[in-house]
């Protein structure tokens, strides 16, 4: 990053005595647990869900994952002998940490973050670049999620993605919708899927090399991937926060199969409810959608706020770091539950 773009800040670490971080890591692990208790049991059974299955398949974290708690940079756990030998922590003070495994109450764990920079800094570094770029650019509310209209467009039953689900209005009625409205789709991981026959359409040709400059907080991919990318980011990012970015992607993908050509009312969805069309095709169903729309865009620039305070803090508070980003010295106060 460019240096006239740091000011100098210290964070001061805060020590969590056993009951405080305890008390955290078990209601983190109780929240996950009730997150995660339906696909755990349908994957018992043996079910599929063509909704909720995308959060587990596409995004490649598992339930026993997202229910360990991490605190975060700049936090250090007193009597955590045994985690101060999980990868990317130490035993505080640089202590040896396959001595601190060995159970010693006296130990304190913190985050090694000298080695976790040397392991993942790259992936740091373009994290931090795509979420400072989409929350530079204005969100675009015009697209209506016709991107999973184009997924589908020209295909036969037996080609579709979901065949498992018929299609609300048929066929032949689902490509009418496609070529009868501009498809303006941004996201290149929701592009790369359309048809050979609907690729032409997208006003846009998004690409992996592309993607921070194309990126916009309206689409509803890219609030999803708030979830990959903090997911990504591991032990730096708190585990309120990544359970916070996983129900946004999960709320986010209800209403992307709600708003798709796809009849999903057989599914319920988080609340239990069946999960009702958004018929985009009609002025009531954009409009039900544009609104739904704004407010995942605004849950997710929280998000990603919050997601870029985590990233300072653990650059401020690496060994040898010179400082943090001018915008990451104000932490963001929204902080969305």
């Amino acid at each position: 990053m460019p240096a006239e773009r740091y000011t100098r800040w210290v964070p001061v670490v805060a020590v969590l005595d056993p009951p405080a971080w305890r008390a955290r890591e078990r209601a983190h692990a109780e929240r996950a647990h009730a997150l995660t208790a339906a696909h755990r049991d349908r994957r018992l059974r043996g079910e599929r869900h063509p909704v909720e299955d995308f959060l587990w398949t596409y995004y490649s974290v598992k339930p026993s994952e997202l229910a360990r708690w991490h605190p975060g940079a700049a936090v250090r756990l007193a009597g955590a002998s045994d985690r101060a030998a999980w990868k990317h922590y130490r035993a505080a003070g640089g202590g040896d940490a396959s001595v601190a495994g060995g159970g010693d109450a006296s130990v304190a764990a913190e985050l090694d973050l000298r080695a976790f920079f040397e392991r993942r800094g790259g992936t740091v570094d373009y994290v931090e670049r795509l979420l400072e770029a989409t929350l530079s650019r204005p969100p675009r509310f015009g697209c209506f999620g016709l991107h999973e209209w184009a997924m589908v467009y020209r295909l036969t039953p037996e080609q579709v993605r979901h065949a498992m689900l018929p299609l609300r209005i048929g066929h032949e009625a689902t490509d009418r919708v496609v070529e009868s409205h501009p498809i303006s789709c941004s996201h290149f991981d929701a592009y790369r899927f359309f048809t050979a026959d609907a690729a032409p359409l997208n006003e846009l040709r998004p690409t992996r090399e592309t993607q921070p400059e194309t990126e916009q907080s309206g689409c509803l991919h890219a609030g999803m991937d708030v979830y990959k990318w903090a997911a990504k980011l591991g032990p730096i990012i708190p585990g309120e926060l990544l359970l916070d970015a996983f129900v946004l992607a999960r709320d986010i993908r209800e209403v992307d199969m709600r708003a798709s050509p796809y009849d999903v009312s057989a599914y319920a969805g988080a609340d239990g409810r069946p999960l009702a069309a958004v018929a985009i095709e009609t002025a009531a169903g954009k409009r039900e959608y544009a609104h739904l729309q704004r407010g995942f865009a605004a849950r997710g620039d929280a998000l990603r706020r919050r997601v870029l305070d985590a990233i300072a803090l653990a650059r401020a508070a690496a060994p040898g770091a010179s400082g943090v980003t001018s915008r990451a010295c104000r932490p963001s106060d929204t902080h969305e539950k």
